[in-house]
Formats: C-alpha cells, structure tokens, sequence
C-alpha cells in the first residue's frame, strides 16, 4: 500500500527515551555547524542569527535531530578552545531547544557536554568515541543522555595522512565493539549508545566505499547504526564534484543505500532532499508484492 508522506514521515518530532528511533525509517539528524572552517557550510552559520535560522529551516524541512557543533573536525583543522567552543554552541542550543527537535552537541570535551546538556542537548555526539579526554567517559554517564560513538583513525589534523588498514572493516568494527564494551562498563546503559563507522574519517575512498558496502557486519554491535556521509570528500573525488555544495545528488545515493542496508539514523546538511528521496524509496517498498 502507498503511504503518504504526512503518515509516514513526521517531521520535526522530538524523539522519546531513551532513542525513540522512528521503527519504519531512519531518523535524520541535520548538521549546523557553527564553525568559521567546516569543510562544507564553514562561515555561513557562524553568526547567532544565521544559525538560529537555519537550525529552525532543518526542522521545518523534517530533521528529527539538529547536530550542532562548534569545533570543525575536517581533516587538517586545528583544534579550538573550549571557551571559544562553549561560546559558539551555548547560544543556538539555548534558542533551539524548544524547535520541537531533538538537541545533539557534537562535541569531543567533557566540558562542553555538560554545559551543552545544561542547555538543552538530549544526545552527545563525539567523534572520538569518548577517547579524547579522561572524563569524557564519566562525564558522559553522568549525563544520562544517548551517546553516538564514532570511529576516527587518528586527529582531524592528521587522520587522512596516509591511513591503512589490513582490514577496515573488521578494524573499525572491533574498534566500535570495544568503545562500547568500556561505555557500558563506565555506567552508560547499552540502549543509549549509537555507533558511527566514522566515514571520511582516516578512510581514503576505498575504505569509504568498504565500510559502506558491508555495512550490515555492524549490526552484531547489538546498538543503532549512525552514518555521515553527506557532502564529503570520496563522493567528489567519485563524480568529480570538486565542490561540496555540488554533491547532492552522491550524498543522498548514499543516503538511500545506508537506509537500506541498517543505518538508524543518516546525517546530512540536506535535510529536505533527503527527506523526500527516504519517502519514495518507502513508497516504493511498500508498494513490492510480499513475496518479491
């Protein structure tokens, strides 16, 4: 049967305790990077007023979760300081707690967790998969909230100088495996973590394209899958989209090819377009013969 698109994509609802996971699609977690120097939208949301409207835009166009984050992780970034972090993130997590989305503060430093959860966030996404500091793991427990745990292979400065793997995918997936396994053991019950294969992430392209292809060896991990492929570097350097802007069309092929092999939830910067590609494709499945 043809489901139509208000029945079967809300928008813009908050997600209950502890995920709340939509059962029939993947939740889409929207990216607002408050940052000078993100490799895809770096600048344009850095002043308050601009990243309030278009956190409020994301929400409007259907994004289940708003990732918000202060400290650019692109490969070769520097670090900033947790004040100026605190500085950037603080304001849009306290005007856009109430849009009737879910708060993410992607962060790697204790502090900013706390305060950020302070302010309004309900999930805590770290890239270092609460490795960055001594008391990320015990400040994330502490907080209570979902934690997404993503594989990195090394700094943002360094992670794409020259990584290699004997095998990426059972390497990150062990990786993911025992950063749970020290999750759970630092009090941070098993049903609030998710776990991010971490692309673009010390992967060179062929690594990406591994990772993604056999993404269903990450569902033993017995927690939902996250997945951010949105607008990066292997989509460009596989259609010759030199600009990030222009990779629309790669990032929601990926997009659909992760919803249909596990992932729970897609973060992307175009909320909308993939909103609408995640309908048809529901549509489309729906509409199969049951014995196709």
């Amino acid at each position: 049967m043809m489901v139509t698109p208000e029945s079967d994509m809300d928008t813009g609802a908050a997600l209950g305790p502890p995920l709340g996971l939509p059962a029939d699609r993947p939740a889409i977690m929207g990216i607002l990077n408050t940052t000078p120097d993100s490799f895809s939208d770096g600048g344009r949301h850095f002043r308050l007023a601009d990243a309030l409207a278009h956190g409020r835009r994301l929400v409007d166009a259907g994004a289940d979760i708003l990732d918000i984050g202060g400290e650019s992780t692109r490969p070769g970034a520097e670090p900033v300081s947790v004040a100026e972090e605190l500085d950037r993130v603080l304001p849009v997590i306290e005007a856009l707690a109430d849009s009737g989305a879910t708060i993410s503060i992607d962060t790697r430093n204790p502090e900013v967790m706390r305060a950020a959860v302070a302010a309004g966030a309900a999930w805590i996404n770290d890239i270092s998969a609460l490795s960055h500091s001594p008391d990320s793991l015990a400040t994330a427990a502490g907080l209570g909230v979902p934690v997404v745990l993503m594989h990195a292979l090394g700094d943002p400065r360094t992670m794409q100088d020259a990584p290699a793997y004997d095998d990426v995918v059972a390497e990150v997936r062990d990786y993911l495996a025992a950063r749970i396994d020290v999750a759970v053991a630092a009090g941070i019950a098993r049903d609030r973590l998710i776990a991010d294969p971490g692309i673009g992430f010390g992967k060179t392209v062929a690594h990406n394209l591994e990772l993604l292809a056999r993404l269903d060896a990450f569902a033993g991990l017995g927690v939902p899958i996250l997945v951010g492929l949105s607008r990066k570097s292997f989509i460009g350097r596989l259609s010759g989209a030199t600009d990030a802007g222009e990779r629309l069309g790669g990032s929601l092929a990926g997009a659909l090819w992760c919803a249909a092999h596990g992932a729970r939830v897609i973060r992307v910067h175009d909320v909308s377009e993939t909103r609408q590609a995640l309908q048809v494709w529901r549509a489309v499945d729906a509409a199969r013969p049951a014995d196709a």
